[in-house]
């Protein structure tokens, strides 16, 4: 089993790993998350691939071309706030400019809406005298001195990580660079110097600052995970390149996100929209919203022309600005761990808390006795205690029972009853999640089709769906592990950028061309670190754009000829590009000025092979290996289960009814319809006028 590829998806319960056959054909496995060191977790994975496919783990490593990793490391630092104890420095007027935040407060109507816990206290953010020009000349040079004295300063508050970020940088980093060897010089084991013309080397002041300074707080415990990691995998037998995935939805080595482990922010859930946006093509279905709903959480995308929405520069994760291109992903407490509670006025609330996989639901039987989502599922019979995780782990109907009749107690009803509540106000909360996407997007959910994947997904879609008023919902073959699949199958991306401040009409083909040069040859030696043959690597270049008095820019695609320089013809089509879009966005003719070119931006794609599930053959229809009784949120219902491995094309399922693989239950409500195509997944067809999760709506 030469070149087998891995995929790895840490979440916040479960740990999802694929493997990708030589064939292109798929195996998917699950492990608990070992939230104390996520590495442990990783290999027991591992360990669980090797013995599905009857080999040792290291022999299995050694025939594996690629791991591509999705870790939540920078997530869980920002969640909790337990990142390494950072220093900012900057330039002599600029100390409070991260607690101003641009005015941006996220409830503007709360006088005492808190301000975010600082990453860098005042007495840690330090000034220092240098100045450049907009146009990068000096006009005040560095006090090496002052630079000196402020890392020996930090040193003594047990700053560890330290943060750079000068004024104009991104035009001439020279005095940013400097400070490094300064520091090192004063401060030679400090964890980690981060520049902010390396993480985010453009305008504007504010949004350089805040990314840089996440960047030097996550970076270090980004850093120490990854190295256990890959001390792990080597010691194991994995002899190449680990790779990372990024929040844009392509990955990178190690080397590179060891510089900008921000990137890594909310890069979690990439993959799994990225492998959406195939399985919906593939099954021909037009725009759709991507929901992932595993054991802590519920992410939403829209997808819109193949493509998930990606945000450049306004983009709020854990109440920091991160200036970085990310997939627009909505993520709120909701999962199969989500914990359910009443509050002091007797009011029924579930999530955002999560029982996690230490203990876990009560049905786990670790010690937790919250009630949980997954505890309300299977008292309603929506998963098989004895099928639960491929059979590997019993679930405790008892535990779970318990779990709810204390709920109930508190809301004066029976467990039953407090598992249904439960499971419509966990529905109703994902679908408002799923009406908020759409709304701020402008796209009409009828218009829509719902892809669902993770462990819970495909137990609560057909629900959303029709209170959503879409007609369809496709359920991929992987959907347990499908953002380890899209991992695998994602592309490698180098999205780079180079400052280059003047009027469109006066620019310099030959300074662009050479920025252009200097952005392809790092891009291309990056992507060469990845093993990406040079045949497989695609090049898109774009011009950062703006009107005078705008504070952000646009990424303009200029139509440069392979191999060729760029020409004033290419940056005038830009131009006129930009021109159009402004129009259409605004309603507003704006053509009497004149657009500054803000920079030259790269986005370097190294093509990946998508995994090819064996093409299946039409069959019978399927015979239901058993029945149980099932609340499908309307009432209860004896209902057949179907073995999802043993599905084929061809006849269709009614339900009510339940499809069940080893690692997620598919719930059929009366009259809905699925139907298995040749790749193995299902689509649903949602009965019309479905009802709504949330009776009082």
């Amino acid at each position: 089993m030469s070149d087998a590829r891995i995929g790895v998806d840490v979440g916040g319960t479960f740990t999802d790993l694929v493997l990708v056959r030589p064939d292109g054909s798929v195996v998917l496995e699950k492990t608990p998350t070992t939230p104390a060191d996520q590495s442990e977790g990783v290999l027991t994975g591992l360990t669980a691939l090797a013995a599905a496919e009857h080999v040792e783990l290291g022999a299995l490593l050694a025939r594996t071309t690629s791991i591509v990793h999705g870790t939540t490391t920078g997530d869980n630092t920002m969640i909790q706030m337990r990142g390494a104890p950072t220093g900012l420095l900057v330039t002599a007027g600029f100390r409070d400019e991260i607690e101003l935040r641009r005015c941006y407060k996220e409830d503007i109507w709360d006088p005492a809406y808190p301000a975010p816990l600082p990453i860098a206290r005042r007495r840690v953010r330090l000034e220092i005298p240098e100045r450049l020009t907009a146009e990068g000349e000096v006009e005040t040079p560095l006090d090496e001195e002052a630079v000196r004295h402020a890392t020996r300063r930090l040193r003594r508050f047990g700053v560890t990580s330290i943060a750079v970020v000068f004024l104009h940088s991104y035009v001439n980093a020279d005095h940013e660079r400097r400070a490094r060897e300064l520091i090192l010089d004063e401060y030679p084991d400090v964890e980690l110097v981060s520049l902010s013309h390396e993480v985010y080397p453009k305008p504007p002041e504010f949004e350089r600052t805040s990314t840089t300074l996440v960047n030097a707080y996550v970076g270090p415990p980004i850093v120490r995970y990854l190295q256990r990691l890959e001390a792990r995998v080597r010691a194991a037998g994995f002899a190449r390149e680990l790779l990372i995935a990024t929040s844009a939805g392509g990955v990178a080595t190690p080397d590179a996100i060891g510089r900008r482990a921000v990137a890594t922010i909310g890069s979690g859930p990439t993959g799994g929209v990225v492998a959406a946006a195939r399985a919906a093509g593939q099954a021909g279905l037009g725009d759709v919203v991507s929901v992932d709903m595993g054991g802590t959480s519920y992410d939403v995308c829209l997808i819109r022309g193949g493509q998930p929405e990606l945000t450049s520069d306004w983009n709020w994760r854990h109440r920091y600005c991160i200036g970085l291109p990310m997939v627009d992903i909505h993520a709120v407490g909701a999962g199969g761990g989500s914990i359910a509670h009443v509050d002091a006025g007797g009011v029924l609330h579930v999530g955002p808390d999560s029982a996690g996989s230490e203990p876990g639901p009560a049905c786990y039987g670790q010690g937790g006795t919250a009630p949980t989502v997954t505890d309300a599922d299977l008292v309603l019979g929506r998963l098989d205690p004895a099928g639960f995780f491929g059979g590997r782990r019993h679930l405790d109907v008892d535990a779970a029972l318990g779990a709810l009749e204390r709920l109930g107690k508190e809301l004066d009803v029976g467990a039953e009853e407090a598992a249904v509540a439960m499971v419509r106000i966990v529905d109703a909360h994902m679908t408002d999640a799923v009406r908020r996407v759409l709304a701020l997007a402008g796209a009409d959910p009828r218009r829509l089709d719902l892809v669902a994947f993770g462990g819970m997904g495909p137990v609560h879609a057909t629900t959303q769906a029709a209170a959503l008023g879409m007609r369809r919902v496709l359920i991929p073959r992987a959907a347990p592990g499908f953002s380890a699949l899209g991992l695998v199958s994602a592309d490698h991306v180098v999205d780079a950028s180079r400052t280059y401040l003047v009027d469109w009409r006066a620019v310099d083909c030959s300074h662009l061309n050479a920025l252009a040069d200097e952005l392809e040859a790092a891009a291309r030696a990056e992507l060469a670190a990845a093993s990406v043959p040079t045949d497989r690597v695609r090049l898109t270049w774009m011009l950062n754009l703006v009107y005078p008095g705008q504070t952000f820019d646009r990424a303009l695609p200029l139509p440069r000829r392979p191999s060729a320089p760029i020409t004033r013809e290419d940056v005038g089509a830009a131009v006129e590009a930009f021109h159009r879009e402004n129009e259409a966005a605004r309603l507003i003719e704006a053509r009497s000025q004149e657009p500054t070119v803000r920079g030259l931006r790269l986005s370097a794609t190294g093509l990946v092979d998508a995994p090819r599930w064996p093409v299946l053959a039409s069959g019978p229809a399927s015979t239901p290996s058993t029945r149980r009784t099932v609340h499908t949120g309307d009432a209860w219902h004896e209902a057949p289960v179907y073995d999802g491995d043993a599905l084929r094309p061809g006849p269709s399922i009614t339900g009510p009814a339940l499809v069940q693989w080893p690692f997620t239950t598919l719930v059929l409500r009366p009259g809905e319809v699925a139907t298995t195509l040749d790749t193995g997944d299902v689509l649903v067809e949602i009965r019309p006028g479905g009802a709504d999760p949330d009776p009082a709506r």
